[in-house]
């Protein structure tokens, strides 16, 4: 098979492109709809009013989404879609730096310091590099199929990369609240490894003085003990005093947790700052859902107690749907039903 030059580019580039641009473009549709500025998982861009930042989302994402539809171009659209891939590199590298800044002051902690936004920098670099002159490739009759599937795997692997790299990272400061979700308690009241995890990490918080209330948050147990039973008696055991615990004994998942806490988080006329504690694969998920009902949580990522934790592979995997499902779902609001936080 001979070689072509043409203006054609290699399909991984083009589906690196659509996959993205079709995220800043649904992103920017969702923010100006009235919705959640679900951008900032990509790019932060608040240092523009919103409007413009979603206007740039909407333009510099439909580029991306039509250069990996069809690259071919005049040179007015090759010329846009370059400076605007090349602005998008910017803007991550500058999120990257605002990181590593953090990261160097010792106001934030991580396993994995290297950022979403630095792989993200990458990523629009080597689309600018793709963009800016004709490739050799080779004829391949399939470039379609294999464009729009690396655009599917870009959207699996966003969730699986915002696992590790914000998963990773400790957001802990000075807070009103530690609010400590669910998982499963067995037929005798043991907690299992993931819930055991959540509440020391939360009671160490707590103890060294980074919050003043415990809230956990869970459904049934596997028998008698209700979850938020177990997780309460157990912060107790590691030195939380009994006042300092609410339950919230609705908390079936994770939307009905963060539903049942946005009243506690509104209490006495202002939003309280909260810390959430649960393992890194969850967090990114936890802290989407707060952030569509309109409120800031700092997320603390549960230390574990056992090796296997640290590669919980099946539950990586299930935030990939349960992520995006968090995405396009309804935005949660409170339910009333819960009693307000003990008075400190």
């Amino acid at each position: 098979m001979n070689k072509s030059i043409g203006d054609e580019a290699p399909y991984w580039g083009r589906g690196m492109a659509l996959g993205l641009g079709l995220m800043l473009v649904g992103g920017s549709a969702i923010h100006l709809a009235g919705g959640f500025d679900f951008n900032l998982w990509l790019l932060d861009l608040r240092l523009l009013p919103a409007r413009a930042a979603d206007a740039l989302g909407l333009f510099g994402g439909g580029l991306l989404v039509a250069w990996g539809i069809r690259p071919g171009a005049g040179p007015l659209r090759q010329a846009a879609t370059i400076a605007l891939a090349a602005t998008f590199a910017v803007v991550a590298l500058a999120n990257a730096v605002m990181f590593w800044s953090l990261l160097g002051r010792g106001l934030i902690h991580t396993r994995v310091p290297v950022p979403l936004s630095g792989i993200l920098a990458a990523v629009f670099g080597g689309i600018v590099w793709i963009a800016s002159g004709k490739r050799e490739v080779l004829p391949d009759r399939n470039a379609a199929w294999r464009t729009a599937a690396t655009a599917l795997g870009i959207f699996a692997v966003f969730p699986v990369l915002q696992v590790f790299a914000f998963g990773h990272t400790d957001y802990r400061r000075a807070a009103d609240v530690i609010i400590v979700p669910g998982a499963r308690v067995y037929a005798d009241g043991t907690l299992s490894m993931a819930v055991a995890d959540r509440v020391r990490t939360a009671s160490e918080l707590y103890k060294s003085g980074w919050a003043r209330h415990l809230v956990v948050s869970g459904g049934p147990g596997d028998g008698a003990v209700h979850e938020t039973e177990a997780m309460r008696a157990y912060a107790i055991r590691l030195g939380v005093a009994p006042g300092d615990i609410e339950s919230d004994r609705g908390g079936l998942n994770t939307a009905a947790t963060v539903a049942d806490t946005l009243p506690g988080l509104r209490f006495g006329g202002r939003t309280q700052r909260a810390l959430v504690v649960s393992e890194f694969y969850h967090l990114p998920r936890l802290k989407l859902a707060y952030q569509r009902a309109g409120v800031e949580v700092f997320t603390v990522p549960a230390t574990p107690g056992h090796w296997l934790r640290y590669w919980p592979l099946r539950s990586i995997l299930r935030e990939i749907p349960g992520f995006w499902s968090y995405v396009v779902r309804p935005g949660i609001t409170e339910r009333t039903t819960v009693p307000s936080r003990p008075e400190a």
